[in-house]
């Protein structure tokens, strides 16, 4: 990737622009590069808003997009997408994809306030494909935040609703669960940045708004991209007074021990299926079900575009 940056800034500078200009006009390329990994074209809207390293209104990356320099050289613009160029078959897929979508939110939103009613869970959002409207397989993927210290009686009965949504024919994920003690997050690349920032909260949001706080770290990878993508009307939960009957309950010194016992069972079942994936980790206040190491795939595949691109930026 580096070697495509120095040579698209040399092309940049044979040209008369900036080092402003050539700047921004390689964070464009990047950024439409990365999505190309998921087979979604962009919008000049979602261009600026998830604009790689560079801060910049709409208008200005209306305009990079505009002069005649990047598209069609590099990129090729179809309707309102952006692609690269040789790829705007993938406009269809993404059309295909948001319609399947579509279909899937209603179940997203009814699956994850009924979780967000659970016993300590604190936020639920849909992170994944579903954020971005494209869905390939079906699957719900959720980010579940609970309270310190009963995570894994959390996950229990959050697998419980799992299955209920199995019988009835909706495959939902919830492979990200995080304490409200563990809102920081270790891993600190683009693939981790865009997680964050494409995550739809469905409950939860002033924890929403901590977590992003604290992870203000995103913004030097994605400067535009502040705040929900998807502002969604989700009714307040009902079930309150239920909820905090159980917790009192569950956070006696029994609740401890199954919550212990619970915690004991499940890493050892997890780990045994983690020990060759380096994405997927267990502790008192974690369990990352990533197992197929879709971050440093989803990386190195960009690389490998970057790369693939140095001979178009010359």
């Amino acid at each position: 990737m580096k070697a495509s940056v120095h040579t698209l800034a040399a092309a940049s500078a044979r040209s008369g622009l900036t080092r402003q200009q050539a700047t921004l006009e390689r964070a464009i390329v990047q950024t439409v590069a990365y999505a190309d990994v998921f087979d979604y074209p962009l919008t000049v809207d979602e261009v600026q808003r998830y604009l790689i390293g560079v801060p910049a209104s709409r208008g200005t990356v209306r305009g990079a997009l505009g002069n005649g320099r990047l598209v069609p050289t590099v990129l090729a613009r179809s309707g309102r997408f952006i692609t690269l160029l040789g790829r705007q078959k993938a406009i269809e897929t993404r059309r295909g994809r948001s319609a399947v979508s579509a279909e899937l939110w209603h179940r997203a939103v009814g699956y994850g306030r009924l979780i967000g009613n659970l016993p300590f869970a604190r936020m639920v959002a849909v992170t994944g494909a579903l954020a971005m409207d494209n869905v390939a397989d079906g699957d719900i993927d959720y980010l579940i935040v609970t309270e310190p210290g009963r995570l894994w009686l959390c996950r229990a009965l959050v697998v419980a609703v799992v299955k209920l949504a199995a019988r009835r024919g909706v495959t939902l994920c919830p492979n990200y669960f995080l304490s409200e003690r563990a809102l920081i997050l270790e891993e600190r690349n683009l693939f981790t940045a865009h997680e964050v920032a494409q995550m739809v909260p469905l409950t939860g949001f002033d924890t929403y708004a901590r977590l992003r706080q604290l992870n203000r770290w995103t913004t030097a990878f994605l400067p535009n991209a502040a705040g929900s993508p998807r502002k969604l009307s989700v009714v307040a939960p009902r079930l309150r007074r239920t909820r905090h009957v159980v917790e009192a309950a569950l956070r006696t010194r029994t609740g401890g021990w199954l919550e212990r016992w619970e915690m004991g069972r499940k890493i050892a079942k997890l780990a045994s299926r983690s020990s060759d994936h380096a994405e997927a980790s267990f502790d008192v206040d974690w369990c990352k079900g990533h197992f197929g190491d879709h971050g440093q795939l989803t990386l190195a595949r960009f690389a490998e575009r970057m790369q693939g691109l140095e001979a178009q930026l010359a």
